[in-house]
């Protein structure tokens, strides 16, 4: 459980009680995110789900960057670089470069595609409602686990500055973007995100900039003026700045990036801003902008790092002994502890919970997505009208919000490691399916089918491995199957899942017969230089012979 009293007594960050203007500032925000969602509610599952493919390339960079980034960025990127040191930079590293896997493999195509959900992409290019049913579960599955995050830091922020406990925050705010989200649609929790970005990148910056100044630490680049900072804390943590490998192995470091690289290039409600660009040029730049704006915030996460770890050993005690919940906290609690302004870190608060929400609404979407328009429509009832859909996507919205809401109140693990596990579990079991599917016009139906199995039993077989013994007290432990939670942890179980899930995909398709020629089609169509309207799709041109990706 949340170590709220053990936090309280070392630090003080929750110890004021009712904080008034960043309670003035966190009401006015969700406010703004509530009215943006009343102004563009929807009304069309086009608008629900991509957002009338209206969206220019830098709004969607906002988007993608704001829906990405999450509290995990904002909060627990700075945290796990304190508490792991170099390791934790294996976040920064692979978050980043799957961008641009992301830019030059997927973003383009995938809008040429021209779909709803990552879920239709699979059902459409492997011709197989099991394979839809499977992406849309999957999408389910990593929407549950990612969100969990999202509630874990919405609730500690709300603690510190409503003063309330942390079981209230998390109700209180989760309400609050479940609302939203179930009136607004793609459409408006786009529009809510661009203002998201605005505000936390914005919080963050200033929270930085402040501390360095105040501490007399930095001028006008604290990204790189830290150096001196981190040489100051005590030994033992700044060994973990400067041996790579020494808290962790090489193999897990590796293993962390590729599944956080793979899990980038997998993220249904990620790929799903793609489908809302206007033409795939801007779906391409749109990835561009969405990587200079989340670098912004990266930049920053080892400079808080090196702050809040020196601060805390200089104001509080060892670092060593710091507890999960002022880990999850350290953006806020540097802050806090370089004595800046109550109204000042309650901004600061105020953007990681505008990050949580930004992501939150993303997931949210996607999930409803695949159970109103992959599970419901056209899994059960192809005749369904809009009305239907758009009231299972809600209905979808309120019942995940219910159960990630309660499982929120126990997080099993840091932020940024629930997180991990979530981009694994979306590189492992999609990423592959995804990436030969727009590749390899001869992946078939039955590899695509087999190959998520697989993905699914190192993905999120490693999760359970590891998440069910801490609530099954009959399980001791710290896994199942130590041996298999070495070879693949659940923060990291792409390394390894990844090429038996391409593996699997290939040699099963060279056994089975090929896909029909209008999937064929489908895919070269997918590379054609030729330049699409708004609402064009691949299928468009491939339904009368397409053009040759060679033409």
């Amino acid at each position: 459980m949340i170590e709220s009293v053990a936090l309280e007594s070392a630090t003080g960050l929750f110890d004021g009680g009712f904080k008034l203007i960043p309670a003035l500032t966190l009401a006015a925000m969700l406010a703004l995110f509530l009215g943006v969602g009343w102004f563009f509610r929807v009304a069309s599952v086009d608008d629900m789900w991509v957002a009338g493919r209206s969206i220019g390339s830098i709004e969607n960079g906002m988007a993608i960057a704001a829906n990405w980034m999450s509290v995990a960025a904002y909060l627990g990127v700075a945290s796990t670089v304190a508490f792991l040191g170099y390791f934790g930079l294996a976040y920064v590293v692979g978050w980043t470069t799957g961008y641009f896997i992301l830019l030059i493999f997927l973003a383009a195509q995938f809008r040429r595609f021209g779909k709803y959900t990552a879920p239709d992409f699979v059902g459409d290019r492997y011709y197989s409602d099991l394979g839809r049913a499977i992406a849309a579960t999957t999408t389910l599955l990593i929407a549950f686990v990612y969100i969990i995050a999202q509630g874990n830091g919405l609730g500690l922020m709300a603690q510190y500055i409503f003063g309330v406990s942390y079981e209230v925050g998390v109700i209180l705010l989760m309400t609050i973007t479940i609302g939203y989200v179930a009136l607004s649609g793609m459409l408006g929790a786009t529009k809510n995100m661009t203002f998201q970005y605005i505000i936390l990148i914005s919080a963050f910056l200033l929270g930085l900039y402040a501390t360095g100044w105040t501490q007399g630490w930095s001028t006008v680049l604290p990204f790189v003026e830290y150096g001196a900072q981190s040489t100051e804390i005590a030994t033992e943590i700044d060994r973990q700045f400067t041996e790579p490998f020494a808290d962790a192995g090489y193999y897990h470091w590796i293993a962390l990036c590729v599944s956080l690289i793979a899990g980038t290039c997998g993220l249904p409600h990620v790929l799903v801003r793609f489908y809302t660009a206007d033409n795939e040029r801007n779906a391409r730049w749109g990835t561009v902008w969405g990587l200079v704006f989340t670098l912004l915030l990266f930049l920053g996460t080892t400079a808080y790092a090196a702050y809040g770890t020196l601060l805390y050993q200089e104001n509080v005690g060892e670092y060593t002994e710091m507890t999960g919940t002022e880990a999850d906290t350290l953006v806020v609690l540097t802050a806090h502890l370089a004595e800046l302004p109550d109204w000042l870190v309650g901004i600061v608060a105020a953007g990681a919970v505008a990050a949580g929400l930004a992501t939150t609404a993303g997931l949210f979407i996607s999930a409803s997505s695949a159970a109103a328009h992959d599970i419901y429509t056209n899994l059960y009832k192809e005749d369904a009208s809009q009305r239907e859909q758009m009231i299972v996507g809600r209905l979808t919205i309120l019942g995940l919000g219910a159960v990630v809401t309660y499982l929120a109140l126990n997080p099993p693990a840091l932020i940024a490691e629930v997180v991990g596990m979530s981009f694994a579990l979306a590189g492992t079991v999609l990423f592959p399916v995804f990436f030969l599917g727009l590749w390899w016009e001869d992946a078939t139906r039955e590899g695509a089918i087999a190959g998520m199995f697989v993905g699914l039993f190192f993905g999120f077989g490693s999760i359970v491995n590891e998440v069910l013994p801490q609530y099954v007290g009959a399980i001791s432990g710290d896994a199942i199957v130590p041996a298999f939670a070495t070879v693949v942890p659940a923060t990291s179980s792409s390394l390894v899942g990844v090429p038996a899930v391409m593996l699997t995909i290939i040699v099963v398709s060279l056994f089975t017969e090929d896909p029909p020629e209008d999937v064929k089609r489908l895919v070269r169509q997918c590379h054609s230089p030729k330049p699409m309207q708004k609402m064009d799709s691949a299928e468009d041109v491939a339904t009368d012979g397409g053009t040759p990706a060679d033409d």
